[in-house]
C-alpha cells in the first residue's frame, strides 16, 4: 500500500502537539498573572469616597489611634464604620464650614449614614474576626499596611487565600506583642522568629489550616 500522508507530517504533527501545549501553559500563565494584578486585587489601587477621607492626615499627623474610630476592632468580628457623630465630635469645631465636609454635615443632620466605599471586602463565604486576630498580636499593618501614611485607603494586600495561609502556616514571622499591634510604624525585630515563637506559645496560637477554620 502507498504512504498516504507525506513525511513532513509527522514533523508537523509534533510541532502541532508541543505548540498547542505551550499554547495552554501560556495561557493559564497570563490567566494566573492577571489574576494577581491590581486590576482584578485592586491592591494599590486608592478607591474614591464620597468624602476625601486621609488616613494619613488623622491618623499620621494628627495621632488618632485605631480604634477611636474603629471602635468594636477588638471585640467584634467587624471593625466597625465609625458612625458620623464620631466625625462630628472635632468637625463641630474644626473645619465647620469646610465645603468637602457638606456631606458629613449633611449626614449627621438628616441622621442618613454616609456610603462610604468598601476597600476591604471579602466574599460571603470566608469567615474573618478581627478580635481574634487582634487579640493573638497580628498588627494592624500587618494585613492593612501603612494606612497612616494613606492620603486616601488601598489595599495592601490580595486577601487572597494563599495570602492569609502564609500567616496561618507560620504565624511566628509575623505576631507580635499585643501592646504593639495597633503600632503603625512597628519594625519586627532582627530576632523576630525567637520572639515570635515565644508569642506563639504565650498566646496559644494554633496553625490552622483546614477549611473549616475559615470557611463555615
Amino acid at each position: 500500500m502507498g504512504q498516504i500522508f507525506h513525511p513532513s507530517t509527522n514533523t508537523l504533527s509534533k510541532v502541532s502537539i508541543f505548540g498547542s501545549i505551550i499554547l495552554l501553559i501560556s495561557l493559564v500563565a497570563a490567566l494566573a498573572a492577571i489574576n494577581e494584578s491590581p486590576y482584578i486585587t485592586e491592591v494599590g489601587v486608592a478607591r474614591s469616597q464620597p468624602v476625601p477621607f486621609s488616613h494619613k492626615h488623622h491618623v499620621g499627623d494628627d495621632g488618632i489611634d485605631c480604634r477611636y474610630c474603629h471602635t468594636s476592632v477588638e471585640n467584634s468580628s467587624f471593625a466597625g464604620i465609625p458612625p458620623t457623630k464620631t466625625c462630628m465630635n472635632c468637625h463641630s469645631q474644626i473645619w465647620a464650614d469646610s465645603p468637602v465636609l457638606a456631606p458629613v454635615r449633611n449626614s449627621f443632620r438628616d441622621d442618613q449614614s454616609i456610603q462610604w466605599t468598601r476597600v476591604h471586602n471579602l466574599p460571603g463565604f470566608v469567615y474573618f474576626d478581627h478580635s481574634t486576630h487582634v487579640h493573638k498580636g497580628i498588627g494592624c499593618s500587618t494585613c492593612h499596611g501603612r494606612v497612616d501614611m494613606m492620603p486616601l485607603t488601598w489595599r495592601e494586600n490580595t486577601l487572597y487565600m494563599d495570602w492569609c495561609l502564609d500567616c496561618h502556616r507560620q504565624p511566628e514571622r509575623f505576631v507580635r506583642p499585643r501592646e504593639d499591634v495597633f503600632k503603625m510604624d512597628y519594625s519586627p525585630p532582627v530576632d523576630q522568629i525567637v520572639l515570635g515563637n515565644k508569642l506563639v506559645r504565650d498566646y496559644r496560637i494554633q496553625k490552622l489550616t483546614s477549611c473549616s477554620t475559615c470557611h463555615r
